[in-house]
């Protein structure tokens, strides 16, 4: 299987046309047609299917796409990780973190280093911590930002100085917005928007304690964005950590903290081993020193 045909299948699954995709790719439809029935016969399997508006994908070409993204991708890493062995620094770096308060650590961080190295590209991908361990295990993501309690089997990392709270998002109007902090007895009767991720569902466990049987968990999201806009549907308050919240602003949502507080600590970390490109190192250099003076 060559990476050039996966670049075809890749051209064909979005145009979802042979003829739209061999015009994108300058070569002709019976030539791509061909190339892509060479792959479907390699890989025992029908990619497309095919119908007078155009084709769509199996459900193998759905798994295909899945992981040819993810060999292009890395593939394009690869490329990058080796534009950076010269003098002048350049190539590309992906960190992968969630929505919280060290962000704006990780802001003064990349700011000192494009200052020094302008050539290099930073790609920020927000997820959960779960799905950043994955991409990190498979060298998409080079650092990541966790926050705690989280693995770090396999890792370099350094804590971060800030800390991040445990709030529920509100809507202005709504009469909790009114107290100074929430306990959970003020909960007991509204549907909550949890987090999704297990392990930090297990910290809201033990904050809510024996109450936790009495509370109704109407909904689940990954990230906190979502689960603000549906709290200002009313459907639910979501209990979040406050870093991104505070860029809401306050006449379309409010947040207050939980009582008694709950706070977290970040990690910024690499992985422990692995050779990285000169400008992934250089940032390393640029975390490290930045936290050190803060110590």
């Amino acid at each position: 299987m060559e990476l050039r045909v996966l670049r075809y299948f890749l051209m064909v699954a979005k145009e979802q046309s042979f003829t739209n995709a061999a015009k994108q790719l300058h070569m002709t439809q019976p030539t791509l047609s061909r190339q892509l029935a060479l792959l479907e016969k390699e890989l025992g399997t029908v990619l497309f299917e095919r119908n007078g508006h155009g084709v769509t994908l199996t459900e193998d070409g759905i798994l295909l796409k899945r992981r040819a993204l993810e060999i292009i991708e890395l593939e394009d890493k690869i490329v990058d990780d080796f534009k950076g062995d010269s003098e002048l620094i350049e190539g590309s770096i992906t960190i992968g973190c969630g929505e919280f308060t060290a962000i704006e650590t990780l802001a003064n961080i990349c700011k000192e280093y494009k200052e020094k190295y302008p050539k290099v590209t930073i790609a920020i991908h927000t997820a959960t911590a779960d799905v950043v361990h994955e991409m990190m295990d498979k060298g998409l993501v080079d650092i990541g930002l966790f926050l705690e309690p989280t693995t770090t089997e396999g890792l370099d990392y350094i804590r971060l100085a800030n800390k991040d709270y445990w709030v529920v998002g509100m809507r202005p109007d709504d009469p909790l917005a009114k107290k100074e902090f929430i306990t959970k007895e003020d909960l007991i009767d509204k549907p909550l928007i949890f987090p999704e991720r297990a392990g930090v569902q297990s910290e809201l466990i033990n904050w809510f304690g024996k109450d936790y049987k009495n509370i109704n968990v109407s909904y689940t999201s990954n990230l906190g964005t979502n689960a603000g806009i549906f709290a200002r549907n009313g459907l639910g308050y979501p209990l979040s950590i406050g870093g991104a919240c505070k860029y809401w602003s306050p006449d379309i949502l409010v947040q207050r903290r939980l009582y008694p507080e709950m706070s977290l600590g970040t990690i910024i970390a690499w992985r422990r081993n692995i050779p990285s490109s000169q400008a992934v190192k250089k940032l390393i250099e640029v975390i490290m020193l930045l936290e050190h003076n803060k110590q």
